[in-house]
């Protein structure tokens, strides 16, 4: 017989091996290489899934001609007829495929389908799943309805906004990055939200990645201040606000520069606008953390994000990071313990935190110190297991409990 400690060992080292492998459709508009948030996001979380076994039938619009399938031991690609997004670079929307998903699934039926996006192809994935009776899980990752007044389409908000909630309340149970998100969606009619949070990767994003030669290249010295901006170059992301902020920043402090990492279609006119800043483009990989760990500030004035991986990933950096009190900033950001925090909208607020930390070196590393040591509870691995509960609930459902011996059955209602 098993002493008890040995039993607890045996369990906790022989339980995972019993987890059951779940067969996976993931559905979705992006995925990496593509470079913003969800498709990062999406490529962590496939990835955790096939660590930990599962088979992921990944279906996603073919990103550019040469694009192929690319498949592993635990995954294959079904890859479908997409467009160019407009004003979106880079980007497809694919077209709607519900016959085509029908039939894959009707050949090779997954346990569940997770979509990740809500075009065409979300919706035709939708729809096949609910007529094959197959349990659904979506995502809500972005707010398009806030982006649609920065687009042109201020006039279907109130369209999208039903389009989106009809959408969700579709499926099974819909996972969200934040609490906020949560409380905001079901005040709006929303159904079966769950919060599932984001993790960073800190063996890439890391105060270690600091690059003196980087900083020279800004024309920097160690003791003058970089200020950072990473992300996309368009109009929800509210660069105008950056820039008063750092206008205000240099007022106090006049050895900053402003550097911005990322593209979209408004870098050429703040490129023209602004010849003081630093336009650097997109960076990935070690690159990108290198400009994270250079920088001693980060600005990120967007209201659109539902979580925003840029601020964990410059807060694991170990930067001073200003943000409105919303999406992951609301989440892990202890306001005057690892970075500042502006209400939502108050852009005077926003700038005077910018303003006020920009001539405060010892803050500045206090708060960098203090953020690196938040983000580095972020873990994937955490995330990938919440992610994977709710799929293995969705796919295996535990069958209601019986009432004990004699308890009284519900009468029957009319």
């Amino acid at each position: 017989m098993l002493r008890a400690m040995d039993a607890a060992e045996f369990t906790c080292q022989t339980l995972p091996s019993l987890r059951p492998q779940l067969r996976i459709a993931v559905v979705t508009e992006t995925y990496p290489p593509e470079v913003n948030g969800v498709a990062m996001t999406l490529g962590r979380l496939v990835d955790g899934l096939q660590v930990r076994n599962h088979q992921i039938q990944l279906i996603r619009p073919r990103q550019h001609a040469g694009d192929q399938p690319h498949p592993t031991a635990t995954l294959t690609e079904h890859l479908q007829r997409g467009i160019a997004l407009p004003r979106y670079e880079g980007l497809k929307m694919g077209l709607p495929a519900k016959a085509a998903l029908t039939r894959l699934w009707t050949k090779q039926r997954p346990d569940v389908v997770q979509i990740a996006t809500e075009g065409p192809l979300g919706w035709s994935a939708l729809a096949a799943a609910n007529k094959l009776r197959l349990p659904v899980s979506s995502d809500f990752h972005t707010n398009f309805h806030s982006y649609s007044s920065h687009y042109g389409f201020g006039l279907l908000r109130r369209a999208i906004v039903a389009y989106l909630r009809k959408f969700h309340n579709k499926a099974a149970v819909t996972l969200v990055p934040t609490e906020g998100i949560r409380r905001e969606l079901m005040a709006s009619g929303y159904e079966n939200i769950e919060v599932i949070g984001r993790g960073v990767d800190i063996r890439l994003f890391h105060p270690g990645r600091r690059d003196p030669a980087l900083r020279a290249r800004w024309g920097l010295a160690d003791d003058e201040t970089a200020v950072l901006y990473v992300g996309r170059l368009a109009a929800e992301k509210n660069l105008a606000l950056l820039f008063r902020a750092f206008d205000g920043m240099r007022q106090a402090h006049p050895a900053a520069r402003l550097v911005l990492v990322g593209d979209g279609p408004e870098r050429a006119f703040w490129q023209a606008k602004r010849p003081d800043a630093i336009f650097c483009g997109t960076r990935i990989g070690e690159a990108l953390a290198a400009h994270y760990a250079s920088a001693d500030v980060f600005l990120f004035p967007s209201l659109t994000e539902t979580w925003g991986n840029v601020t964990i990933e410059a807060m694991a950096s170990g930067l001073a990071v200003v943000a409105y009190d919303c999406a992951a900033a609301e989440e892990v950001i202890c306001h005057g313990e690892n970075g500042l925090k502006a209400p939502p909208e108050d852009e005077d607020a926003f700038v005077a935190q910018a303003v006020a930390l920009a001539p405060a070196r010892a803050l500045q590393r206090r708060l960098g110190t203090a953020a690196a040591a938040q983000a580095a509870q972020l873990s994937w691995d955490a995330i990938v297991d919440s992610f994977e509960r709710v799929l293995l609930r969705l796919a295996h459902p535990q069958p209601a409990a019986a009432p004990p011996p004699g308890w009284p059955s519900a009468a029957p209602t009319r």
